[in-house]
């Protein structure tokens, strides 16, 4: 298994392709909805390669100088339970320590907020729960 930092566009297709291919049918996630307007050239994003396959990903973008999101955090069904999720979301705090982010905010879904927490996160009593595709909670990690 192989983590990269997606440098090319053919990479990032990769990433979409995960998502796409884990969330967009079994949850019924239009395509303007799961590809955002955070996605694109102002996004960083990880993915998880099986050989040439790609399995899992995550993406983050900076809210300002200290601050990052980070969200979209995706392992196709057959390679869950083998840590990929932690994998790319650890590059992601890496690159983000990096960029010389402090701090990490997610907004999960709240039957994930268990994984998060696993790895750190706590929940931002203060972020606003949405209930567009998932209820979901906020969030946040000090890196």
């Amino acid at each position: 298994m192989k983590i990269i930092r997606v440098a090319k566009e053919c990479e990032r297709a990769g990433a979409y392709y995960v998502r796409m291919a884990a969330m967009m049918h079994k949850y019924q996630i239009p395509l303007d909805a799961e590809i955002d307007s955070h996605d694109g050239e102002n996004c960083h994003y990880i993915l998880a390669l099986d050989g040439i396959y790609p399995v899992a990903t995550c993406r983050w973008f900076a809210v300002d100088e200290t601050f990052a999101e980070i969200g979209r955090v995706v392992v196709l069904p057959e390679y869950r339970g083998k840590h990929l999720g932690q994998a790319v979301v650890a590059e992601a705090e890496k690159w983000m320590r990096e960029a010389g982010i402090k701090k990490v905010e997610i907004s999960s879904r709240v039957d994930a907020a268990g994984f998060y927490e696993k790895i750190g996160y706590r929940f931002n009593e203060n972020g606003k729960p949405h209930h567009d595709t998932f209820q979901c909670v906020y969030m946040e990690k000090e890196l």
